[in-house]
């Protein structure tokens, strides 16, 4: 199932159920925020697919966020084997375990809202990554048992601010978390509908060309030790949003930042596709 937050003109925010163009509205059987309904998800599914509320197509209504309130937006960087060699290559050191970052969840944007590039830096710059949504409320999760926990998945462009995130700041926050450099979407595709999330091919481009090709399966922590890793630590909660690495292909070693007018389209098999133009922040 795949279920979309959106809105029609300046209407109120409403969820829908998309099939195929189309997407019917189950907001009396869910009501509006994705985040709460998912601790009664498994409950609640009988109840969605069978909903027959109000049915748009896709193209009349606006797509927003699918999650726009977690508690947690995390990634974790250098995931992918052929990105860490080229990150290294631009002088960002190769990690021995895995590392998290925040990237506050003011940043979030919808899936097809425009990035700003700030008002302070030029070196603006691109990662399509596969995000996982938490389901349950969990701690201590074993590898082997962490897909029990995953609500489903999201396509998740992790803009960063290269300089503010390699130079001028100790930590990699403050570079992952400009405003609307979160885009997320296009909706929540649930986990049952996914037969190997560890298997799903990923393309960005920009303005059409194609800069980031790969598969899933190349991370060095999979997503299952992800989830082991960090409910060590911490609970996760309903809605928060793991981003699980990039590949290779950013613009960072070739210095071929973002600028206005650039169109990036971050595309994952069987998930969707988010499209964001690059505007000048005001």
């Amino acid at each position: 199932m795949r279920l979309a937050r959106y809105r029609i003109g300046t209407g109120p925010e409403r969820l829908g159920r998309v099939d195929g163009e189309r997407i019917t509205d189950v907001t009396d059987v869910a009501g509006a925020s994705l985040r709460a309904l998912l601790p009664r998800l498994e409950e609640l599914t009988p109840a969605l697919l069978a909903a027959e509320g109000d049915e748009h197509s896709l193209a009349a209504v606006t797509l927003l966020a699918p999650i726009d309130d977690p508690q947690k937006f995390l990634g974790i960087g250098m995931n992918y084997k052929e990105h860490a060699e080229e990150a290294r290559q631009a002088g960002i050191p190769t990690p021995t375990s895995q590392l998290w970052f925040n990237k506050q969840v003011s940043c979030i944007a919808g899936p097809f809202d425009a990035i700003e590039r700030p008002r302070v830096s030029e070196e603006l710059d691109y990662e399509i990554e596969l995000g996982v949504v938490i389901g349950t409320r969990c701690r201590h999760v074993r590898a082997e048992d962490a897909r029990s926990v995953i609500a489903g998945y999201l396509v998740v462009n992790d803009v960063s601010v290269r300089d503010w995130l390699q130079k001028r700041s100790p930590t990699f926050t403050l570079g992952k978390s400009f405003d609307t450099h979160g885009p997320i979407g296009p909706w929540l595709t649930t986990d049952d509908e996914i037969a190997d999330p560890l298997d799903l091919g990923m393309c960005l481009s920009v303005n059409g060309e194609v800069r980031q090709n790969w598969r899933t399966d190349d991370m060095i922590y999979d997503i299952y030790e992800q989830i082991a890793y960090l409910t060590q630590v911490m609970t996760l909660e309903p809605g928060d949003i793991l981003a699980t690495g990039t590949p290779a292909g950013i613009a960072a070693p070739t210095r071929n930042w973002l600028r206005p007018g650039d169109v990036v389209r971050a595309e994952i098999d069987e998930l969707g596709a988010i499209e964001n133009r690059v505007v000048d922040e005001v």
